[in-house]
């Protein structure tokens, strides 16, 4: 299964490594231009450095908004456990075309008024990513007994800030890396919204670029895989770091 697996995932992206340093001509030999022409290209870079500083964004927010709204539902009223899962499954069942036409008329007057930056993507993307960074964020809170832990830690004086980021979210930490992971994973890949709405991120850079020089957008597409990927074993490699840790010193608290 793994090697399947592994010729499936794999064959695809050979492929894109062959054309992307494919020289002109029958005969011609490999070239790493179109790798190179990447950090050559002032509107590709702005594109990716674009695109990086949404994903910070993006997952910074997501987890002020999402992380304590959590947290406290499930401490303080879980009967809104179910209407905050419904809220932010929500722009599921909602296509990308349809949130456009509904942001449309707001993004126009916030370029009007507070700024035209590609930044204030941001708000729609917070939007998009909460259905994945809830279902991660749920799976670490259904592992902990946040209800025993925050009733001793405020039994020792904690308030309710130091009981959620000091004793809740580090004993869910692979939750928090997963919902981050996902966030920059669906924001580097975003295309409809950012295109629509007329700013220029990295897939849509991809895109306008393709229609020029096909092997530079391949070679794009290949390095914007390879980043997630290495990110990916980074952020495996900390929250990995981080369990093995709390199974030798046990519960944080």
């Amino acid at each position: 299964m793994l090697v399947v697996l592994g010729v499936f995932f794999l064959l695809p992206i050979a492929a894109m490594i062959e054309f992307a340093t494919r020289g002109v001509g029958i005969d011609a030999p490999r070239t790493l231009t179109s790798f190179t022409s990447i950090l050559s290209s002032p509107d590709l870079t702005g594109a990716i450095v674009a695109s990086l500083e949404l994903a910070a964004i993006t997952s910074v927010a997501m987890l002020a908004i999402l992380l304590p709204t959590m947290i406290w539902t499930r401490i303080r009223v879980p009967r809104m456990v179910r209407v905050i899962e419904v809220l932010c499954l929500a722009p599921l069942t909602i296509p990308a075309i349809v949130l456009v036409v509904g942001l449309a008329p707001l993004y126009q007057w916030i370029n009007i008024n507070i700024s035209d930056s590609i930044l204030t993507l941001a708000f729609a993307y917070v939007i998009l990513v909460l259905p994945y960074a809830y279902r991660a964020l749920d799976a670490g809170l259904s592992g902990v007994d946040i209800r025993t832990l925050s009733e001793a830690a405020r039994s020792l004086g904690a308030g309710w800030a130091t009981v959620m980021w000091r004793v809740i979210v580090p004993n869910m930490s692979s939750a928090v890396l997963n919902a981050c992971l996902l966030s920059v994973a669906v924001v580097l890949g975003e295309f409809t919204i950012a295109n629509l709405l007329n700013f220029e991120n990295l897939q849509v850079a991809i895109a306008l670029i393709g229609r020029a020089n096909a092997g530079v957008s391949i070679a794009v597409a290949v390095a914007s895989l390879m980043f997630v990927f290495v990110l990916l074993l980074a952020l495996s490699f900390i929250a990995r770091g981080g369990a093995r840790r709390r199974g030798a010193h046990g519960v944080v608290a």
